[in-house]
């Protein structure tokens, strides 16, 4: 979990959002569906996909 919130503290985003980005950057057929309690969470969770993580970013995931 430390890795997940080291890669969220360098972009500036929530630990959800850099999971679901990690999510969308595994495979086009990965659709993740997030449930929300909010509109604002739903805005997060929409914000994801604009998340650019890098490949080192994604070693560090995959490691964790």
């Amino acid at each position: 979990m430390t890795q997940l919130r080291q890669v969220a503290a360098r972009h500036g985003a929530t630990a959800r959002q850099v999971a679901l980005s990690w999510l969308l950057h595994r495979s086009p057929n990965i659709v993740p569906i997030p449930g929300t309690t909010s509109v604002e969470h739903l805005a997060a969770n929409v914000a994801a996909q604009d998340l650019a993580l890098s490949d080192e970013d994604l070693a560090v995931l995959a490691s964790a």
